[in-house]
């Protein structure tokens, strides 16, 4: 497997899907297992940091937000943040 955060093709796979539906699903295909551990301590910061409540809806949509922008980064993003839209 090809996992899409670190690039590697030797990385230990997930046994399992590591939550239940479609996302689950990617992440097992995609992700290793090492970078899923990764992901595991980014998690548990960023339900602190946004302080996320898990009984309102929106809370589970922004942390898989999270999930998918840490497991599954855009080739094409620089991490910086582009400002305006049009061109010079």
């Amino acid at each position: 497997m090809l996992c899409t955060r670190c690039g590697r093709t030797d990385a230990p796979a997930l046994a399992r899907r590591p939550m239940p539906g479609a996302l689950g699903v990617e992440i097992q295909e995609k992700a290793c297992a090492d970078c899923w551990a990764e992901l595991q301590k980014m998690e548990v910061m960023v339900i602190n940091e946004l302080r996320l409540n898990f009984m309102d809806p929106g809370a589970q949509e922004t942390l898989d937000r999270q999930i998918r922008e840490f497991l599954f980064p855009n080739p094409d993003d620089d991490g910086f943040t582009k400002i305006g839209g049009g061109s010079s």
